[in-house]
């Protein structure tokens, strides 16, 4: 028995599945991937999200029909953007711990392999002394070079594989702080906003009908499309709230400036990106910028650093 379940902190994952049963190929059709660390195939980007049912049951479907019995457990409760958040974050903490540790690891490792190197680099005659060809001890020479050869080759090896994991770890620390950029935060708000607007707007859009056209929706239609798009309205209007509220803290704590288009006029002059630039006219969401040039840049204001009037 297979048992494919989905909830909103772990996402969508299947269990019972065993090396060589058959069912990686089928998985694999069906757009699934092998997690290492959970030691269970997963559908990508499915954790925090609401289920793809119809991913689900086309996968349930093609593994019953590969001769498989699979039984599906699927959990809407959704978890509020504060939650999933935080779990981000520790989760990120976990993963910051370990690509250090392997940072370590490989360090050490590295450093190994180059005081092996250095070993059988001493091994070799000094002074770049040529083989002597026929003399007893070509072969004891020749076996001399090429344990050395391989040597440093390990060694670099060795170093390529610790910067690789130094860099990774190194990434990893400022992901959290990337995620949380008030530029980054303030785009993010629009975006979803957007998504809002979009899904009100497929709830109020028109029908198609194949001989008259479009025609306006009926209420009841209107009525199923928004019982139909509650969940992912309610979702997204959590994340707008929490996200508005961590962009006014910034703004409060000052790591944010909050300019809107009310404070900004044609001739002022504002900050963008560590260079100042003069105002051509403020936007309803952006402001357009001289570049010494006959074309202007635009910005958002969230961009602005800081303002100065003439």
């Amino acid at each position: 028995m297979l048992t494919i379940t989905h909830t909103h902190e772990a996402g969508t994952i299947i269990d019972g599945t065993s090396k060589g049963d058959g069912s990686a190929e089928v998985l694999k059709a069906n757009r699934w991937r092998w997690g290492r660390s959970i030691a269970a195939w997963y559908v990508p980007n499915s954790r925090d999200h609401g289920p793809n049912r119809h991913r689900i049951e086309a996968t349930a479907a093609a593994l019953r029909e590969a001769g498989f019995e699979v039984e599906t457990v699927i959990d809407d409760t959704t978890r509020t953007t504060a939650e999933v958040e935080a779990g981000k974050i520790a989760r990120q903490v976990d993963r910051v711990d370990a690509l250090e540790a392997k940072a370590e690891r490989k360090s050490a490792a590295a450093d190994a392999a180059w005081e092996a190197a250095k070993r059988d680099l001493a091994r070799l005659p000094e002074g770049g002394e040529p083989i002597k060809i026929g003399h007893h001890s070509e072969g004891r020479h020749r076996a001399a070079i090429a344990r050395a050869d391989r040597s440093m080759g390990r060694s670099v090896a060795a170093q390529a594989e610790a910067d690789r994991a130094a860099e990774r770890a190194e990434t990893a620390t400022h992901t959290t702080g990337a995620r949380y950029n008030p530029v980054t935060v303030a785009n993010r708000i629009e975006k979803i906003g957007a998504d809002i607007r979009r899904v009100d707007r497929q709830i109020e859009a028109d029908r198609y009908d194949p001989e008259t056209g479009y025609q306006p929706a009926s209420d009841e239609l209107k009525a199923a499309r928004a019982k139909r798009a509650a969940p992912r309205l309610a979702e997204l209007r959590d994340q707008l709230a929490y996200w508005e509220g961590v962009r006014a803290q910034q703004i409060a704590d000052g790591t944010a400036t909050g300019y809107t288009r009310q404070q900004i006029q044609k001739g002022d002059l504002v900050k963008i990106r560590g260079n100042w630039r003069e105002v051509v006219r403020a936007n309803v969401k952006t402001v357009s910028l001289t570049t010494g040039y006959s074309w202007t840049d635009t910005a958002p204001y969230a961009e602005i650093q800081e303002h100065k009037r003439p």
